[in-house]
């Protein structure tokens, strides 16, 4: 064994010996079940709102979803800003340059992230990046400014849906706590 791998092994049995077999499943199922619900909960409404891919506000609310609800709006925000920064310059370069190209594509994603750091939101640069991806390499139909509120739309459900959903189960935690005696 190298000393690299002696490392990986001590860090893997600490993270084994911080949480029980039994708190893992109970941690993953749990995460799973809110992501799950978060996704179709995200999806199902999509195609009656008229948003063209549902599957991103689907995806936005499972990468939302987490255990905490600051966390969870921590990541919301995020998401939304990066999106919707992508989305607007992205759509403008695309506007301008006319046609989709590696070029516009280049300037797109360096474009969104520097803006997120430019208004300190750092953290919303990859997300912004990933938009602009998808609108500046991604086949699509019809004008640009459908596209890129579409996927700005498909976004913000996606966020509202992964926030209710963790309120919601937070309340519900904090209810049964309260009710068994062991409230906060």
């Amino acid at each position: 064994m190298t000393t690299s791998d002696l490392k990986w092994t001590a860090r893997l049995a600490q993270l084994t010996a911080y949480l029980s077999a039994r708190g893992r499943v109970m941690g993953g199922l749990a995460q799973g079940l809110m992501s799950t619900t978060a996704a179709l909960i995200a999806y199902l409404p999509t195609k009656p709102l008229g948003l063209q891919e549902g599957f991103w506000g689907s995806i936005t609310a499972i990468a939302v979803v987490q255990a905490e609800l600051g966390a969870t709006q921590t990541s919301a925000r995020d998401q939304f800003a990066g999106a919707t920064i992508g989305g607007l310059i992205s759509a403008l370069i695309l506007t301008v340059a006319g046609v989709q190209s590696l070029f516009a594509y280049g300037v797109g994603v360096t474009s969104s992230m520097l803006v997120c750091w430019l208004l300190n939101r750092a953290s919303a640069a990859r997300l912004a990046g990933s938009t602009s991806t998808i609108i500046l390499l991604v086949p699509h139909k019809g004008p640009v400014a459908t596209m890129m509120f579409s996927r700005i739309a498909e976004v913000g459900w996606g966020v509202a849906v992964g926030i209710a959903v963790v309120w919601i189960v937070n309340r519900v935690e904090k209810t049964v706590r309260a009710r068994l005696g062991g409230a906060d």
